[in-house]
């Protein structure tokens, strides 16, 4: 996780989501090894099929997994990823089974999925919404709780009989726990005060994200609700990363 220096020669972090849960030993707690400094945004994920898979919708593709349990395959970029575990929550909420089917990045998962070698799969919006407009990809659905600025027309996993369902990339700042407050309140006004440029939030807009500014505290409680979350699934689950 790349690391930078505030003026003040502090190591900040520009923090991107990963459930620790997955690893035998992740090396840190992300509730007691950082003090967070602030949300910097939120990217969802979309969840595309290919077009000769035969459903048009969430809840099409529900039914299909209920008469078919155990035989619809879907991929992301990888184990742990997003689109890892946003399968894994729909699947869970839903009451059907999935196969997951990882690879090494979006693009080897795209490949295939346009290749009509998987039916399914959750990736970036930036990296299906050609495909979507060109009508190689059926887009069902995206993973957060509200539509996509990219996307005002698809509707969210959350509309679709899965109420609460979100799955998303939340990027943050963070800096080391023993970081003195007036340190983190400074850092909190600058990045907020970066977010609320017109250059910044169209630079996020163009790839599909939201710029979220929040105080230290908000952020802090971001981070307990996610860790919350989705170590209660991937325990529930028994999934591990390799």
């Amino acid at each position: 996780m790349p690391f930078a220096r505030s003026p003040h020669g502090i190591p900040v972090e520009w923090r991107r989501w990963r459930p620790p849960s997955l690893y035998p030993s992740a090396g840190y707690d992300p509730r007691k090894d950082f003090a967070p400094v602030g949300r910097i945004g939120m990217s969802p994920n979309s969840l595309v099929v290919h077009p000769s898979f035969p459903v048009h919708s969430v809840g099409e593709l529900i039914a299909y997994a209920k008469q078919s349990p155990g035989k619809v395959n879907f991929g992301s970029a990888g184990i742990g990823t997003v689109g890892h575990v946003a399968g894994e929550l729909l699947a869970s909420m839903a009451g059907i089974k999935l196969v997951h089917v990882p690879y090494r990045g979006t693009g080897p998962n795209l490949t295939d999925l346009l290749g009509g070698h998987i039916p399914m799969s959750f990736a970036p919006i930036p990296a299906t919404y050609e495909n979507a407009k060109n009508g190689l990809l059926r887009m069902l659905g995206v993973t957060s709780l509200n539509r996509s600025s990219l996307l005002p027309d698809v509707p969210t996993i959350a509309e679709q009989g899965l109420p609460g369902f979100e799955a998303v990339l939340r990027y943050g700042l963070v800096v080391p726990a023993n970081t003195p407050r007036p340190i983190i309140d400074r850092l909190n006004k600058e990045l907020g005060a970066a977010l609320a440029t017109e250059d910044v939030r169209s630079r996020f807009a163009t790839v599909g994200a939201e710029p979220l500014a929040s105080t230290p505290e908000e952020y802090a409680a971001d981070i307990d609700r996610e860790e919350t979350k989705w170590s209660t699934l991937i325990k529930s689950l028994g999934l591990k990363a390799e």
